[in-house]
C-alpha cells in the first residue's frame, strides 16, 4: 500500500488502521532532488512489499507529523509497527532502506520474536567540556566575515530555510563560509543557547548573530547588510 498523506488526522486513522502491518514513512520535499530518487524507490518497494504501508508526508506542508518525528532533514524514513519505533534511517541511501523494510517486514510470529531496541548513538572518543564547546563555537562564528549554520551544505541544503537563505546570500554576491549542524549536535545545542536564537540557519556576520532567514530578508531589502558588510 502507497499512500500520499494529506492530514494528521489521515495519518493517524491509517497508523491506527494497520497496528499489527510495517509502515514505512517518507518524509520529502519537492525542492530536494535526492527526495524524487527516493520517492521513486519507495514506489518500487511498495509494490514489492504489499503487506507494507508506505507512507508520503511531505514535511514542511505537514509540520504537526514531522515534528512528531524530530524530522529535521530530507529525505528521512521512519519505520514503525503500530506506534512503535523499529528504524530511523536519514538521506538518499536506498540500499539501507531496502535492507531495512526487507528485515522488518517478516511473518507476525517472526516479529513478535525480535526486539527492536534503538541503541543510541556512541560518545564522541573525546568528550569536550563546557568551555571548550563555547571556544570552538566562537571560533566557528569568527571564522570569517559571513559565516552560515545551516542543514546541510550551500550545493544541497536539506531544509527549505537554509536553501532559501543561501539563495539569498548568493543574489547579493556575498562570500560566507558554512557549517552543517547536522554533523555535529554539541555545537547545535550549544548554538541556541549561545546566541539566544533556537532555531536554523542562523547567520554571522563579523562574529554576531544578525538572526535568521526573515531578518536576512528585511536587511537585504532595508539595504542594511550591504552597509554592515562596509
Amino acid at each position: 500500500m502507497l499512500k500520499e498523506v494529506q492530514s494528521p488526522e489521515e495519518f493517524q486513522d491509517i497508523l491506527s488502521n494497520n497496528l499489527n502491518s510495517l509502515s514505512v514513512l517518507n518524509f520529502w520535499a519537492p525542492w530536494a532532488e535526492p527526495c524524487q530518487q527516493m520517492n521513486q524507490v519507495t514506489k518500487e518497494l511498495a509494490e514489492k512489499y504489499t503487506n507494507v504501508v508506505f507512507l508520503q508526508i511531505e514535511a514542511e506542508s505537514l509540520p504537526d507529523i514531522s515534528e512528531t518525528f524530530d524530522i529535521e532533514a530530507v529525505p528521512s524514513f521512519i519505520l514503525l509497527r503500530g506506534h512503535t519505533l523499529l528504524e530511523r534511517i536519514s538521506g538518499a541511501n536506498a540500499a539501507l532502506l531496502a535492507q531495512s523494510v526487507s528485515k522488518h517486514a517478516l511473518n507476525s510470529a517472526q516479529k513478535s520474536a525480535q526486539s527492536s531496541t534503538i541503541l543510541p548513538p556512541q560518545a564522541p572518543a573525546a568528550v569536550e567540556t563546557e568551555e571548550e564547546l563555547n571556544s570552538r563555537c566562537l571560533n566557528i562564528m569568527k571564522q570569517s566575515d559571513v559565516v552560515l549554520f545551516m542543514k546541510g551544505d550551500p550545493d544541497a541544503p536539506r531544509c527549505g530555510f537554509s536553501k532559501q537563505t543561501v539563495a539569498l546570500l548568493r543574489e547579493q554576491s556575498i562570500e560566507f563560509s558554512h557549517f552543517d549542524i547536522l554533523q555535529d549536535e554539541s555545537v547545535r545545542q550549544h548554538l541556541k543557547k549561545l546566541n539566544d536564537w533556537p532555531t536554523f540557519p542562523q547567520i554571522i556576520v563579523k562574529g554576531e548573530l544578525i538572526g535568521g532567514l526573515d531578518i536576512l530578508r528585511e536587511m537585504i531589502e532595508q539595504g542594511e547588510l550591504q552597509q554592515l558588510m562596509e
